[in-house]
């Protein structure tokens, strides 16, 4: 599905006390900042709470682990994923509800070499997904809880949002709720990560999967 790309009616106070669908799109093309490293997102995934969706982590309510979701707009949440690697979401709406978007993608625009962390990929690659964006960030569990809103985080962000067109489509890898066209990027941007339909969703037609 195609978007428009959108100005910058509110300031981003305002995006994040919104609803998670449309503070994503308002997030794309704006640049966060941490550890010397910055990235400019190119794609995101928005995640309500516990209204209504079965693929949010506070689906089933508050838990240690998800407690940060519930703080409030701007705050982070950083979760392990599959025992391997980080996450980090921005959460959105009013304290307690718990929707937040998931940092997909970017482009790393300053601090290359502190970004590679050792490894020795493209540049495309170094935050193409939520794992290598978290890690070119060198963002971890010790940022999970600090917002980004008031300047005391290890994680800023700046800038105005994307002018170019803009895309939605699936979210990836989730189980349930994988049809709701909330994950957004740039379209054509190559630091985009590929679609990955999980195994274990329910089949669906092709005009479903159709981005």
């Amino acid at each position: 599905m195609g978007h428009r790309a959108r100005g910058a009616p509110l300031n981003l106070d305002d995006i994040l006390a919104g609803p998670p669908e449309e503070a994503a799109p308002a997030l794309l093309g704006r640049c966060v900042t941490a550890h010397g490293v910055t990235v400019r997102l190119t794609e995101v995934e928005a995640y309500a709470g516990t209204a209504g969706d079965p693929a949010s982590h506070a689906y089933r309510g508050r838990t240690p682990r998800n407690a940060s979701m519930f703080a409030g707009p701007g705050t982070l949440y950083v979760y392990f994923s599959y025992g391997m690697h980080w996450c980090v979401n921005i959460t959105c709406g009013p304290v307690g509800e718990a929707s937040a978007v998931l940092l997909r993608a970017g482009r790393v625009i300053e601090g290359l070499d502190e970004a590679r962390r050792g490894r020795t990929v493209p540049d495309r690659d170094l935050a193409r997904g939520p794992a290598r964006l978290a890690k070119a960030l060198g963002l971890d569990r010790t940022a999970d809880g600090t917002n980004l809103l008031d300047g005391r985080g290890p994680l800023t962000i700046a800038g105005p949002p994307t002018t170019e067109p803009i895309r939605s489509g699936p979210r990836t890898g989730v189980s349930k709720g994988a049809d709701r066209p909330w994950r957004f990027w740039i379209d054509g941007d190559p630091t985009v990560s590929p679609y990955r339909r999980s195994p274990r969703a329910a089949a669906v037609g092709d005009d479903a999967l159709r981005e």
